[in-house]
């Protein structure tokens, strides 16, 4: 397990406003003990959905964008899953997204892409938008609390999706950096151990119920965040209250507003 400081690991830097907020006495909250918030970044932070079919369509507006989204997504768990089970050996998700690119290109009738055009469509992951209420709602919680990505995106693919969106964050831990997928509990024990923290001082945020399940398994809090239109609007996701998450939140504001972080 990597167990890297965050210093070493692309640690965002932090305003003078910010360092004396941290340094402040803690107010009881709505998530006892939790030092440290970790964000699922696929879905929970960004619009990968939306963002993908509005750049599909900058270049391609007769293709069925919302179709060639959703099926490149679909590819995601399966291509990790080959990692995760030893099939295939450490592989980052920006390759993983490329292969599954590749073969998707011919059933959408692109398979005549260059090779410059089929890499500037596999980074349109690094250019996925944020979700409106992300950026206020991230500085307000980080008045109080140290807040990471914890993604299956690698290191250098959330660098320059943070610089795209906007998103400032005390570190970027990947799990590249543990060479683990979630839901393996690699990922979630080696955010914690990255920060000397015991799993239980470490809240997972993240809008689907199995990432925050499998963090809860390895001792850590969980924050469902509410994200109804992560696959479009066309078809709506359930987002039901699960009794086993610390906290439920209707978005970033909403979570903010719980943790008592007024900014």
């Amino acid at each position: 397990m990597n167990t890297q400081t965050p210093s070493d690991i692309a640690a965002a830097s932090a305003d003078p406003a910010h360092t004396a907020a941290l340094s402040r006495p803690r107010l009881p909250a709505g998530a006892p003990g939790a030092q440290l918030l970790v964000f699922d970044v696929f879905g929970t932070v960004v619009d990968w959905h939306g963002s993908i079919v509005a750049d599909v369509r900058a270049w391609a507006p007769r293709l069925d964008a919302d179709a060639f989204a959703l099926a490149w997504r679909a590819g995601y768990q399966p291509a990790m899953q080959r990692v995760r089970s030893g099939q295939q050996g450490w592989t980052r998700i920006d390759d993983l997204h490329r292969s599954i690119l590749d073969e998707l290109l011919p059933q959408f009738g692109l398979a005549h892409l260059s090779e410059a055009e089929r890499a500037h469509l596999n980074r349109a992951w690094h250019r996925l938008n944020p979700w409106p209420d992300v950026r206020a709602g991230l500085k307000r919680l980080r008045l109080r609390y140290r807040c990471c990505t914890l993604s299956n995106g690698n290191v250098g693919l959330l660098a320059n999706l943070s610089r795209h969106g906007g998103l400032q964050w005390d570190a970027i831990l990947s799990a590249e950096l543990y060479r683990a997928y979630k839901p393996q509990p690699e990922a979630y024990l080696g955010a914690a151990a990255t920060f000397d923290l015991p799993p239980a001082q470490v809240m997972l945020v993240a809008a689907h119920h199995d990432d925050l399940a499998a963090a809860r398994a390895c001792g850590l809090q969980t924050a469902y965040i509410e994200r109804p239109l992560e696959f479009g609007a066309a078809h709506v996701k359930h987002v039901s209250p699960v009794a086993a998450n610390t906290l439920h939140a209707r978005d970033f504001g909403d979570l903010a507003d719980q943790l008592n972080c007024h900014g």
